[in-house]
């Protein structure tokens, strides 16, 4: 049996680990054998060297099997599906998602996370609703779906143990980026879900972990040949991630935004994503017989109300009283008798006449980020009430400091409380509108999801 430090002297070494060695490793960190500086020089050996396909596998598969692997009534063989996004600004795509899919008929035990830097996270969103509990042992996260169809929790502290180590020490030793790790971590998760089909969300661009569309379809390939060989039907989507999607950004907006899209009066962009990674996982599942008989079924369930009913029912059994699950879902809901509403806005104004090119989806997530919407170490608290609303669409022509005849001259509202935004914030957000003719290499295409990755 090797040592802790001869495994990282072979990996320092650009060796490949046998199976039995990654189990040693990933044994060693979860029953806490092995010093964190051990664990950090693994990392940033692998974040060096790389590893091959068959040790990503396994590492995958050790990560997952470090704690308790859910398992399903035999009657649902097939339907317990979920989604996982690399991260985006505005990502609110899980809030719809989860329960269209369960009125399409799946079982959907979504796991996710919070938001860390620019990225938002789907629990901090729903935690601005009173009452939402994201914490569900297994027992009650299989009662929910039996009852419900779907459920939005955090990871419990029995599922892949070793992950939530590897994780932070990831953050601490810089090897986030790695694609070995981040394949092994975020698969690892999805295969202690023990699903039957997953659709990944890869994004690409100015405000995406991946700038471009070849380094993320590098990294959407490995998580669809990881997913794939822990048994699982795995697909993804890449998908553009410049500006924002939608038109909030910031956890009650945002949860604003879900809930008029579940009233049919949701933003063509978010619509686009959630008919077409939902389309693609009910093609996965057998339920369809193709990705365009997928979307409509989605988008049917969102558009007539079904999915409306399963987010309340979510709601309820997560922990919201019932008037106020009733009152978010009503279809002229004073969100604001429920939800935090900042105690300041202010409107931006147009700096020119002109058409709408560009909205840098960064440059918003970073200056909200320091107004307190997210954080900057896992455990620190977010106000939920802090964001922004964009005022304008891509394409839409304004005017400078006169009311014109669709949106006036405001192009984003924003809402803040302590801090107030600097003088160089607010020059920061103004630079992230760009206005100006539209020209050969401002050609918008509204459509986000550029590649479709099936299973393997």
């Amino acid at each position: 049996m090797m040592s802790v430090q001869d495994l990282i002297r072979k990996k320092r070494d650009g060796k490949t680990l046998a199976n039995e060695e990654i189990k040693t490793f990933i044994d060693a960190v979860t029953n806490k054998t092995i010093q964190d500086c051990q664990t950090g020089a693994m990392l940033m050996a692998i974040w060096q060297k790389g590893m091959v396909p068959e040790e990503v596998e396994t590492l995958t598969r050790e990560i997952m099997s470090s704690g308790e692997v859910m398992s399903w009534p035999k009657e649902w063989a097939g339907l317990v599906v979920d989604k996982h996004s690399t991260g985006g600004v505005g990502d609110k795509v899980s809030l719809v998602l989860a329960p269209a899919l369960a009125a399409c008929g799946c079982k959907v035990p979504m796991i996710s996370g919070r938001g860390l830097a620019h990225t938002g996270g789907t629990l901090d969103k729903l935690e601005s609703i009173p009452g939402f509990n994201i914490h569900q042992s297994a027992a009650q996260i299989l009662e929910i779906l039996g009852s419900v169809g779907c459920c939005i929790v955090g990871q419990t502290e029995t599922l892949v143990p070793a992950d939530r180590v590897l994780y932070d020490l990831r953050d601490a030793t810089s090897t986030v980026n790695s694609l070995p790790l981040i394949t092994a971590s975020i698969i690892s998760k999805k295969g202690a879900e023990s699903l039957s089909a997953l659709v990944l969300d890869v994004k690409f661009g100015r405000a995406a972990l991946y700038k471009d569309l070849d380094s993320a379809r590098e990294l959407a390939q490995s998580l669809v040949h990881a997913g794939n060989l822990l048994g699982m039907r795995t697909a993804a989507a890449l998908s553009c991630m410049d500006a924002v999607i939608g038109r909030c950004v910031g956890n009650s907006l945002e949860v604003m935004e879900s809930l008029e899209t579940l009233k049919g009066r949701g933003p063509e962009d978010l619509m686009e994503l959630v008919t077409s990674l939902g389309g693609l996982l009910l093609q996965m599942t057998g339920s369809v017989s193709d990705l365009s008989e997928g979307r409509r079924k989605i988008s049917d369930a969102v558009i007539g109300g079904a999915a409306l009913s399963k987010f309340q029912a979510m709601m309820e059994a997560q922990g919201v009283a019932n008037e106020t699950a009733r009152s978010l879902c009503s279809a002229h809901s004073d969100y604001y008798s429920v939800l935090r509403k900042a105690e300041h806005q202010m409107e931006l104004k147009t700096p020119t006449d002109g058409e709408v090119l560009e909205v840098d989806g960064l440059a918003l997530a970073e200056v909200l980020h320091k107004l307190g919407a997210g954080r900057s170490k896992v455990g620190e608290p977010v106000n939920h009430s802090v964001g922004a609303e964009l005022l304008v669409s891509l394409g839409q022509r304004v005017s400078k400091g006169q009311r014109s005849t669709v949106m006036g001259a405001s192009w984003l509202r924003l809402h803040f409380e302590t801090p107030r935004p600097t003088a160089g914030q607010i020059a920061r957000l103004q630079g992230a509108l760009t206005v100006g003719t539209n020209t050969p290499t401002h050609t918008h295409t509204h459509t986000l999801v550029r590649e479709l990755l099936p299973p393997q």
